[in-house]
């Protein structure tokens, strides 16, 4: 068994500052880890990380979420397994592909990305992460569930809350009570305007929801509660994230940016390329049901796993030079990197797959397209150098551009 001595603590500041040399070392010389802060094991290999997330002979399990989203979102259904999960997963997933997605989700993200677009595409400058990606995926959802976008700020700071309480590995008291106390915030808020809504059903997300039944089975209140916290924070901060990140990466990339606006059919291999090069969430955790054993040694029953998908996704062993950004890459598939078969691990895989996953790509392309219609001369601030942030989640913090207005 290998200890962590000879690799940057995940918990470190020289971590942080850029976990890319420490997945390498990871990769190559410690591929599984006892992390005694988290008290977890940590995979860094796409081969145990794959493994991890599609496990089909039921070796690993989401158990640990009930101690690790459980006290911000109630229970959700990440932690739900067998018929309950396929029943959960039946009653949401519609609304997040196909003909509901298209014609009635897609004019709500083009009308909300535009919005945004015209607070600043006469100014000839603006911040892309401040101005336009931390608004733009949190008023689609909130336009999505039929509530008010006049409550963005309190969105953005709940889910803000949440995202920290997820990724307080280092275990802050003041951060998990303040993701505790989110979780009651949203209740508060949340409970009466369903309650209101079954009775007054629209063509809204949430009166889906309100609606849906598989099997005789309908969602509760407190299920419905559950679903719009986690798909405020995970669809909030990933898609936010994503954004921030092909623009970082095709203004950092001049040839490859101007290919996409001279082609936007590139816009989701550039989308594809930045979640395995650049992915917004860096690790999640599953519980191991049996002792199994991984790259490096051996895993006990019942402990908690830490799959490092920013990692994963770097792996030498599956992708050609992979700390380089190259949207032409030929061995990442474009085709399936937004479904269950993708072979990047930034969605997961498997049953778990990000159930937003088509809904987050719908997010980025119109975002790009529109981004690149209104500036078409888009480029980094003078002197600007993107720099990523989170260790849990990561991504640029701020992109000031320029651009003729």
């Amino acid at each position: 068994m290998s200890t962590a001595q000879q690799v940057p603590d995940i918990l470190s500041p020289e971590f942080a500052a850029d976990p890319y040399p420490a997945y390498r070392l990871m990769r190559d010389s410690r591929p599984l880890i006892w992390h005694e802060a988290t008290q977890s094991y940590i995979i860094s290999r796409y081969e145990d990380v794959e493994r991890v997330f599609k496990d089909k002979s039921g070796q690993f399990s989401t158990d640990n979420y009930d101690w690790q989203i459980e006290p911000v979102h109630g229970r959700t259904i990440l932690q739900l397994s067998g018929r309950e999960h396929a029943v959960r997963r039946a009653l949401v997933a519609p609304a997040f592909r196909g003909s509901d997605l298209q014609e009635k989700f897609l004019p709500v993200i083009e009308r909300n990305s535009r919005e945004l677009i015209d607070t600043f595409r006469h100014t000839g400058s603006a911040d892309l992460v401040a101005d336009y990606a931390t608004r733009f995926p949190v008023n689609v959802i909130a336009d999505m569930l039929g509530l008010d976008k006049a409550d963005h700020a309190r969105f953005h700071r709940w889910y803000t809350a949440v995202i920290a309480f997820l990724g307080n590995l280092s275990g802050d008291p003041e951060v998990a009570a303040a993701g505790e106390r989110t979780r009651v915030e949203f209740a508060e808020y949340m409970l009466p305007i369903i309650r209101e809504r079954r009775g007054n059903l629209g063509g809204d997300l949430l009166s889906t929801l309100c609606a849906a039944e598989v099997d005789g089975v309908r969602m509760s209140d407190e299920d419905i509660k559950a679903f719009c916290s986690l798909l405020l924070a995970a669809g909030g901060e990933t898609t936010d994230k994503a954004i921030a990140s092909i623009f970082a990466n095709l203004l950092l990339h001049t040839d490859q940016l101007a290919a996409v606006r001279a082609d936007r059919s590139l816009i989701p291999r550039a989308f594809a390329e930045t979640l395995r090069y650049t992915p917004p969430v860096h690790m999640i955790m599953r519980q191991s049901t049996t002792e199994v054993t991984l790259s490096g040694g051996t895993v006990p029953p019942g402990a908690t796993v830490t799959c490092l998908i920013g990692a994963a996704n770097r792996d030498e062993k599956r992708y050609r030079d992979p700390d380089r950004f190259d949207i032409f890459r030929d061995d990442l598939t474009t085709t399936t990197a937004f479904s269950a078969a993708a072979d990047h691990l930034a969605f997961a895989l498997g049953r778990h797959f990000c159930v937003g996953a088509l809904l987050a790509r719908a997010e980025v392309e119109t975002g790009v397209n529109q981004l690149l219609d209104a500036m078409p001369d888009l480029r980094l601030a003078d002197g600007f150098d993107p720099v990523e942030q989170g260790v849990f989640t990561r991504g640029p913090q701020s992109l000031p551009v320029r651009f003729t207005p």
